[in-house]
């Protein structure tokens, strides 16, 4: 089979794809049911069954597409299908066009129906939207890691088989099974069914959830059961004889005896009469892992904990406490203008000195109704405002009277953790969920742009500048990027924002939950009526439990002079083409851009006219910037670090220069394929090469160098590693001659069906070579790293 017409009707390829690998009596086909494209069913309808069995929901376009883009396409179009719950979804979702089929595991896709920062209701075949192209990269990452793609002209018989095993259910089972894909679900039917009759009064559900246990919680020990008793004991709660009991203290009082049904259990044993439990042991990790699945913002509970986890909360909290006493919370007002549904408010008792607000009405609505069940604030004190647009006309008059007493501002705390994307980015936040087309929606970036200059961009350097001007000597405690602190785009903005910061503390971003990338994010306390330029600071770093594992120095970096700066300097204007040995690629100052500092043949390699030329001239300086920038492992804690322009120091220093030399050399992208090879550090004897190379350059110029022990043990063990590939290349003129390290990882490693380089190759003894090279650059590394910092490259 060669794949099907590029040109034949979408309609045609959907039923001939279905003809040839669905045929067979197991499987029915149902086209475009709730607008999905292609649905593939169970053909006997089970009498017993609570749904109808579907086996995968696909997408399917006519020619040749886009896998992710057909698949964002389809997530858009059967989020309404979910949403609803008539339907248990497939054990696979996929698309296909005229030459592929490819398939992805449903509980894959899972998270993201949980996300809020792009609106769900476009037109899922508008793909040119921001909205669409922001659900995209989310559903790229997704796949990632499990998509399977079948190409028909010549995977037809893999195809087959992985249908056969794999879009399977047990369709003679007269209970429905719980999987990965169904269990949020089955929890929605479980709240309506099950949750109210279970025999709880209204006030001890309310010290139940000011404990951090929800009705979830309840719904895991049911499902986690065999028999009537649960059978893990990861959970809050277990399950004991049909009835549950709490495994914890509650305000200092043990649930201990059994908690029943008020009807006798009657719609309890109707509910789970209809599904097996417990699950396969294959979902068993999964399901109570997942516990914040059970939570999002669109099903019931508060949805702010789905941004500020909260162990970082009562952290915030415990800082805030620190930082103005025990008395803190009657001896002051808080407001959370940025409050979602007010997540960072929970565990505050003093609910007469809480305000919270928020710019989307259903939040307000979700935390009034959370206030009936015992949310401790007070519904006069949560309103809709439009901080970034709205007028303080528009506050309460409570707040409005505080915010214009000069002596009551001043026991003010503003309680945040606002947006940390660029306006220009995020999602649009007045009902419609499209992305802002230009920063000027935001009146506070029109009337204070021109303070804050780039960091304008900000949605939460906007929040802090409006509460800077407009509610002077207040306090602020926030959440946000170390940005503020030491961002380059915030010179303008530090150079206003003048407060003392009384505490704060950073964790990674990986601990927050719809946040990617690996940055510090933190927690800082300002007092505004202290005037003070941010220079320095020593944040403590908090670990996953919440404990103090040191401190981090952070730096204002305000007059000073980056390395790019330094790059530049060491430009020649004048480059005779002989002279040009590579080029080395960079952006930012940070160690963010670390991978995207590279060294190539050519400027057209690299693709960007962003760097320099490395000459013959320049080489040892050029050495050094690479060297410097990735010798130091990049973390989430460095993440934000910037690399200045060294001190004169450095310049006297030629073995520190050479071990810098000799690092990049064994540390870069160089392949021969795009000229001649000048990096190559021996000669042809020194290797038994089969013929002479192109270039000697890097060889002659190492030998006027002197070197460290470390730079030799280097150099030795790449000599083993390039005689090795000598000695096993064929006499031919397919495989280069002066080939260089990133070409001879090549030759061993070979690469993927994806295009990428393979990490090990089949050779052992290539394996051996090459990890004795590279523990020798990691310890040629650490000799680097003190002077570092010594030459001024990073602070301390």
């Amino acid at each position: 089979m060669a794949g099907y017409g590029d040109t034949q009707k979408e309609e045609t390829l959907k039923a001939q794809v279905f003809m040839d690998f669905f045929g067979t009596a197991k499987y029915s086909y149902e086209p475009d049911t709730d607008n999905i494209d292609f649905i593939v069913t169970d053909a006997k309808l089970q009498k017993n069954s609570l749904f109808k069995n579907h086996y995968l929901w696909a997408e399917a376009k006519k020619g040749i597409d886009d896998i992710p883009s057909m698949l964002t396409q389809l997530i858009l179009t059967i989020k309404k299908t979910y949403d609803k719950g008539e339907q248990l979804p497939p054990p696979y979702i996929g698309c296909f066009d005229a030459k592929k089929f490819a398939f992805v595991p449903f509980h894959d896709i899972l998270p993201i129906f949980t996300e809020s920062d792009f609106n769900w209701n476009i037109t899922p075949s508008n793909r040119e939207s921001a909205d669409f192209q922001k659900a995209r990269k989310k559903v790229s990452k997704l796949i990632e890691k499990n998509i399977e793609v079948y190409h028909f002209a010549d995977d037809k018989n893999e195809l087959l088989s992985f249908i056969n095993n794999n879009l399977i259910l047990d369709a003679m089972a007269t209970k429905n099974q719980i999987t990965k894909n169904n269990f949020v679900h089955i929890y929605n039917k479980w709240v309506k069914e099950v949750k109210p009759l279970i025999n709880i009064p209204k006030d001890e559900w309310d010290d139940l959830k000011k404990s951090g246990i929800l009705d979830c919680d309840f719904y895991r020990a049911d499902i986690m059961s065999s028999e009537g008793n649960t059978i893990t004991e990861k959970l809050k709660i277990i399950l004991e004889k049909d009835n549950y009991r709490l495994k914890e203290n509650i305000k200092g009082r043990l649930f201990s005896t059994a908690i029943d049904f008020t009807d006798g259990g009657t719609a309890y044993r109707q509910f789970w009469n209809k599904y097996e439990r417990p699950p396969a042991q294959e979902y068993q990790q999964y399901i109570t892992d997942r516990r914040d699945l059970l939570v999002p913002q669109n099903i019931r509970e508060m949805k702010g904990s789905f941004f500020t986890p909260a162990i970082w909360v009562e952290k915030s909290q415990e800082y805030l406490e620190a930082a103005f006493g025990k008395n803190w919370q009657d001896e002051y007002v808080v407001w959370d203008c940025a409050a979602g549904t007010g997540n960072l408010l929970a565990g505050l008792v003093n609910k007469y000195n809480l305000w919270a607000s928020t710019i989307d009405q259903p939040d307000v609505d979700t935390m009034h109704a959370l206030i009936d069940e015992g949310f401790n604030l007070l519904h006069e004190h949560v309103f809709q405002f439009d901080f970034l647009n709205g007028s303080f006309d528009k506050l309460p008059k409570g707040l409005k009277d505080i915010i214009d007493d000069p002596e009551r501002r001043k026991k003010l705390i503003v309680f945040i953790n606002p947006p940390y994307a660029e306006v220009a980015t995020t999602r649009q936040r007045h009902g419609t969920g499209q992305s802002k087309n230009s920063i000027e929606q935001s009146k506070v970036h029109n009337k204070y742009g021109i303070y804050m200059g780039i960091a304008k961009k900000e949605i939460f350097a906007q929040f802090l500048t409006r509460i800077y001007f407009e509610i002077p000597d207040c306090q602020i405690a926030e959440f946000s990027k170390l940005k503020a602190l030491s961002g380059p785009n915030f010179v303008h903005f530090r150079q206003f924002f003048r407060a003392k910061l009384k505490k704060s503390f950073i964790v990674p971003s990986n601990t927050f939950d719809n946040v990617s990338g690996r940055f510090p994010i933190g927690f800082k306390i300002w007092n505004t009526g202290k005037k003070e330029i941010f220079k320095k600071a020593s944040l403590d770093i908090l670990n996953a439990e919440g404990n103090v594992s040191g401190k981090k120095k952070v730096y204002s970096y305000d007059n000073c002079k980056f390395i790019n700066d330094w790059l530049i300097a060491k430009r020649q204007k004048y480059i005779a083409e002989d002279d040009k040995l590579g080029f080395i690629g960079c952006y930012g100052n940070d160690f963010l851009n670390q991978k995207i500092c590279r060294i190539h043949r050519t400027k057209e390699e690299f693709g960007t006219p962003r760097g320099n030329f490395i000459t013959k001239q320049n080489i040892s300086d050029i050495a050094v910037y690479y060297a410097v920038r990735k010798c130091i492992e990049a973390t989430w804690l460095n993440d934000r670090d910037q690399f200045l322009w060294p001190n004169d120091e450095y310049e006297e220093d030629d073995e520190f220069k050479n071990n810098c030399l000799v690092y990049t050399l064994f540390a870069n992208n160089i392949s021969s394929s795009y000229g001649i090879n000048h990096w190559i550090p021996f000669s042809e004897q020194d290797v038994n090469a089969k013929a002479k190379f192109r270039s000697n350059f890097m060889s002659d110029f190492l030998k006027k160098k002197k070197l460290s022990n470390e730079a030799k043990t280097v150099l030795n063990y790449g000599k083993k590693f390039w005689c090795y590939y000598h000695a096993k290349i064929p006499n031919n003129k397919t495989v280069p001659v002066d080939a260089s390290f990133y070409d001879i990882r090549e030759f061993f490693q070979g690469r993927n069906e994806k295009g990428t380089m393979k990490q090990k190759s089949d050779d052992e003894t290539y394996n051996a070579l090459i990890k004795d090279l590279r523990q020798s650059l990691f310890v040629l590394g650490e000799r680097i790293k003190p002077k570092v910092y010594e030459y001024g490259f990073l602070m301390e």
